[in-house]
């Protein structure tokens, strides 16, 4: 440990980080800056041969920021799984999504513990950050990697520290977000600590992996409640015709014991939309029944039906059928101001206009292209349908009968959108005047 324990101190251990995503990227990127050497494993060519070309995917990394670290040789990125082998530290940022029974698919997690375990060599510290169930740490990646005949302890180290980034956040970024460490033992947690302090403001140790799993989860369940809650409360509120909008507004005023949470088309992203349900589908093996969590999951899926219900009866006011009538999508991304679309509520959204017969268009800067599959999900092979974003000028919003709001993205006439539109339904609250008349909301 004592020999890691200086590597890490005096910037010379390498970095595998494994998975160059949303996570990946901004973790391989800030500890090439504070003089770490670090490669980025991916399985994807073409993420790898951007990163070594200096071109950022990702917007939280600049194509600045990437490119002067890889000019200065502190960042490279391969498809060469033998480096795990060269370096002294691997961190696994891999996706972990449900399947389609909805329940939680940690294949990628495992095949990188197989890999891992074909090249670990002692002493070597290996940081687990993609959201899981608690117990995954100890329970399948420990046995993985000690089928590889190294002890946990005495000649590795395993930790769980949960990703915590919040795509498109200028305020809070990975730099300035405490990290939460749990580690196998309390050597390893020791040494992740000294790792992410080198460019990380804070870290906070927890007794184990299962107390850094469980806390990952509690931060994404409050979410999901809450929002889910004030998603019902929205659909109430549009039946008693009360503008849930206003409601919130004045709530927020009070000074204490409330936290305000808005409603939407239906909770996007990896870990809000996906993460509860890792818990829930655990929960089960000990009898137990998560019901706050299934019930939040349940409301979140009624809101894609009930904004496509609400377009309906905007149109219907103007006398005109969803079926054959053209609107245009505005945003497709799970939320405004970047480009990710995992878990996007635009996907069960457009799938069902297009199924009623809506001529559909869209229009995000963030998005060039929106793939769409016969179910209704992102589809990324078989029979599927391709849109891209128009280019938009305000004149154009004369040629759709329903501009319909998914993601409000910033440096946009919202006013204008209304005075140019035939109808608008806002599911964001984008327009805050309440003076149109044809501006319908959630």
């Amino acid at each position: 440990m004592t020999d890691l324990k200086n590597l890490i101190k005096n910037k010379k251990a390498k970095i595998a980080v494994i998975g160059l995503g949303y996570v990946g990227l901004p973790l391989a990127v800030g500890f090439a800056e504070k003089g770490f050497s670090v490669l980025g494993l991916d399985s994807d060519k073409g993420k790898v041969g951007k990163v070594n070309k200096g071109q950022s995917y990702i917007k939280d990394i600049s194509s600045s920021d990437l490119e002067k670290v890889v000019k200065k040789r502190k960042l490279s990125a391969t498809t060469d799984k033998k480096i795990l082998n060269k370096v002294n530290v691997i961190i696994i940022c891999v996706p972990t999504p449900l399947d389609k029974h909805q329940q939680p698919n940690i294949s990628a997690l495992e095949n990188s513990a197989k890999t891992i375990s074909k090249f670990i060599k002692k002493n070597q510290l290996i940081i687990l950050e993609s959201t899981t169930y608690p117990g995954t740490t100890r329970e399948v990646v420990l046995p993985i990697l000690e089928k590889s005949g190294l002890k946990i302890g005495q000649d590795f180290f395993l930790v769980f520290s949960p990703e915590r980034i919040d795509p498109g956040n200028k305020k809070y970024t990975v730099k300035n977000i405490p990290k939460v460490i749990g580690g196998i033992t309390p050597q390893g947690s020791e040494l992740a600590s000294l790792l992410y302090k080198s460019f990380i403001n804070k870290t906070v140790i927890v007794s184990s992996p299962e107390i850094a799993e469980m806390t990952k989860l509690l931060e994404n369940i409050f979410r999901v409640v809450n929002i889910s809650m004030i998603d019902e409360l929205a659909l109430l509120c549009d039946k008693m015709k009360i503008d849930i909008w206003e409601v919130i507004k004045a709530a927020k005023t009070k000074p204490y014991g409330f936290m305000p949470f808005y409603p939407g088309p239906g909770i996007g992203g990896h870990c809000i939309k996906v993460d509860p349900f890792y818990l829930s589908w655990k929960a089960k093996e000990y009898g137990f029944y998560a019901r706050f969590i299934e019930l939040a999951g349940q409301i979140n899926s009624q809101m894609p039906h009930y904004v496509v219900t609400k377009t309906i009866f905007a149109l219907n006011k103007s006398k005109k059928a969803i079926n054959g009538s053209k609107i245009l999508i505005w945003g497709v991304s799970y939320k405004k101001d970047i480009g990710d679309t995992r878990e996007s509520a635009a996907y069960p959204i457009i799938h069902d206009l297009l199924r009623k017969g809506g001529k559909i268009e869209y229009f995000d800067p963030f998005v060039k292209e929106f793939k769409i599959s016969a179910k209704g999900g992102s589809a990324s092979g078989g029979n599927k349908q391709t849109l891209k974003s128009i280019k938009y000028t305000p004149e154009i919003l004369k040629n759709y009968d329903c501009v319909l709001i998914l993601a409000a993205h910033s440096e946009f006439d919202y006013n204008e959108v209304a005075q140019k539109s035939a109808i608008v339904v806002d599911t964001r609250n984008a327009i805050k005047s309440r003076i149109y008349k044809n501006v319908f909301r959630l």
